[in-house]
């Protein structure tokens, strides 16, 4: 071989060699860069990894950390490290989007960093331009059909005496799960701006109340030990436990279904904002979004198809079901927040 052949080969190998893992970096847009997530635990979290971070690292390379909490305790962090936050993203129902925003915790989100906000539905957006609504959720009364003769039908139901003893609520500080209050005062003759109804309800039924949870893993607990046979909890903790056997009925009431929308949120001053963009982009997808549906037949926000199996046991899966979700004023609910607490603990340690 002459010389000037032996070193064009050599010289178009080299260049081949080094081009590879030069392509193959570029393809990888994220590489080396770790997103830091606000996560809730358990199967929440595992499915936010398998159908959210799992394809987005291995499309870009990006790897999110996911730190189980509460939203309440992610707030108080936030707003304790601002110029320094803990989180890239937060996550927050539509109560504590409420707070975020008066904190200035979150940024604005709009279609140009995240394309495919375009498929999320008329109404979601409660915010504007802030949030990423993502699944939506009821927190309804249920019951264990084999332990309650008399089928449960309302909120008001829960107060029903045949129920002595046999009820889980939530303790006072949840402020969505605790949107039961508003579903007895509306029943009764009251409303946001008149609790009365609720608070005197819930004074004749403290004898039903064996226990308050202080999470949901522990109301669900509650229900499969059948110390509580009644109360009220999220529609997809209902599903948790039909899934493991246990006959409980998720209630719908007629008058209306109290429930909030989760939200994704960039945070402000966050370390790596185009990741969390690409991060809520992977979550309005057809494979984000089927995540949740799938492991806790929680809502969907967008235009994504559910198969039927999963949606046949979703809360809001008909025009009849939708139009039982009722609208809240939120920044209204928050604002009673301090004083709805002190009545709740006030009648329940009276």
């Amino acid at each position: 071989m002459k010389r000037r052949t032996f070193l064009k080969l050599a010289t178009a190998t080299t260049m081949s060699t080094l081009a590879a893992p030069y392509v193959h970096a570029q393809e990888k847009k994220f590489a080396g860069i770790t997103l830091r997530f606000g996560g809730w635990g358990g199967l929440y979290d595992e499915t936010i990894q398998k159908s959210v971070a799992a394809p987005l690292e291995e499309r870009t390379g990006l790897k999110v950390e996911i730190t189980a909490g509460t939203q309440s305790a992610d707030l108080v962090k936030l707003v304790a490290n601002k110029e320094n936050p803990p989180f890239d993203v937060y996550q927050a129902d539509s109560a504590y989007m409420v707070e975020a925003l008066k904190a200035d915790l979150i940024q604005k989100v709009t279609e140009a960093e995240v394309p495919n906000i375009k498929r999320i539905l008329p109404g979601f957006r409660e915010y504007g331009e802030y949030g990423v609504p993502y699944s939506i959720f009821a927190y309804i009364p249920v019951y264990n059909s084999q332990l309650v003769e008399k089928p449960l039908t309302t909120y008001t139901d829960i107060t029903r005496p045949d129920l002595k003893g046999r009820l889980a609520l939530p303790a006072a500080t949840f402020d969505t799960w605790n949107l039961y209050l508003l579903g007895l005062t509306e029943e009764n003759g009251g409303s946001i701006s008149n609790m009365e109804p609720a608070y005197t309800l819930l004074e004749q039924a403290k004898s039903n109340i064996v226990a308050l949870a202080q999470s949901t893993v522990a109301m669900v607990q509650m229900f499969e030990n059948e110390e509580a046979t009644a109360g009220v909890i999220s529609d997809a903790r209902g599903h948790e436990l039909r899934s493991k056997g246990k006959p409980i009925v998720s209630v719908y009431p007629p008058l209306g279904i109290y429930g909030a929308t989760s939200y994704m949120n960039v945070v402000k001053n966050a370390q790596h904002p185009e990741a969390a963009f690409a991060f809520l982009n992977q979550m309005l997808s057809n494979e984000g979004m089927l995540g949740l549906p799938r492991t806790l037949r929680l809502g969907v926000t967008t235009d994504v198809k559910l198969p039927d199996d999963i949606a046949k046991d979703l809360t809001f899966n008909s025009p009849e079901r939708v139009a039982l979700k009722k609208k809240v004023d939120w920044e209204k609910w928050m604002a009673n927040r301090g004083a709805r607490i002190e009545r709740i603990n006030k009648i329940l340690r009276g």
